[in-house]
């Protein structure tokens, strides 16, 4: 396997020398140029997915040996969401890295949540599936090692905080409705509307989706914390 210079400088990044190159190549290909000969890195994603779950568990467990599960559940959600790992990705320059079709990269591909954090538990898995369980867990606690020792201070995102104030309360859960798309197809920006069951409603703008459904959910909070100030 021939590595680009980007594909090269990840592999240095990420801190594991891989004895099977081809795990990595797979890892970082996406559906959008996957074929017969070329497989997408949708298996990897899954395994990597439950592996970083795993050693993400036991770290915080081992950091905090007091914490029940109550404390443990949101620090954990905190630290194995998508955004997180896209942060995490984005680090050791995957982006640059994955191996997109040319409509795909042209329309922002190596910038996008879902492909950063997708790549990243490929890469995961392909870690493990080519030194195991122990060569795994030291490259998630390296790069999450900041992230981990920082987790008791990690809140919840804005999205569980709403849903569980609206589930507090007896409500349907909170609907996000897409409302408008701006920008150039390869830096879109993406707005979304949160309705609350009382007809409360809040707006939230960002680069995808998932960011503005945080972003509005977030509003949604300073809103209702607004009203509580005030009563």
């Amino acid at each position: 396997m021939s590595l680009t210079a980007a594909q090269t400088a990840f592999a240095r990044n990420l801190g594991h020398a891989f004895a099977n190159p081809a795990l990595l190549e797979t890892a970082l290909t996406h559906s959008s140029i996957s074929s017969n000969v070329r497989p997408a890195n949708e298996r990897l994603e899954f395994l990597g997915d439950r592996v970083l779950n795993l050693v993400i568990a036991e770290a915080l467990l081992d950091q905090d040996k007091a914490a029940q599960e109550g404390d443990i559940a949101p620090r954990l959600n905190a630290l194995v969401r998508k955004e997180t790992c896209a942060e995490v990705a984005e680090s050791i320059g995957l982006g640059e890295a994955l191996i997109l079709g040319r409509a795909e990269a042209k329309s922002g591909g190596r910038r996008k949540i879902a492909l950063l954090g997708d790549g990243m538990e490929a890469v995961i898995a392909a870690v493990y599936r080519d030194a195991g369980f122990d060569a795994a867990r030291r490259v998630i606690r390296r790069l999450w090692h900041d992230r981990i020792k920082a987790a008791d201070k990690m809140e919840r995102d804005p999205k569980t905080q709403l849903q569980e104030w609206a589930q507090a309360r007896g409500w349907a859960l909170p609907r996000y409705v897409d409302v408008d798309r701006s920008g150039p197809d390869h830096a879109p920006v993406f707005g979304v509307e949160v309705r609350l069951e009382n007809d409360m409603a809040a707006r939230g703008t960002a680069k995808s989706k998932r960011q503005a459904q945080q972003e509005a959910a977030a509003q949604m909070l300073a809103r209702i914390e607004g009203l509580n100030d005030d009563g």
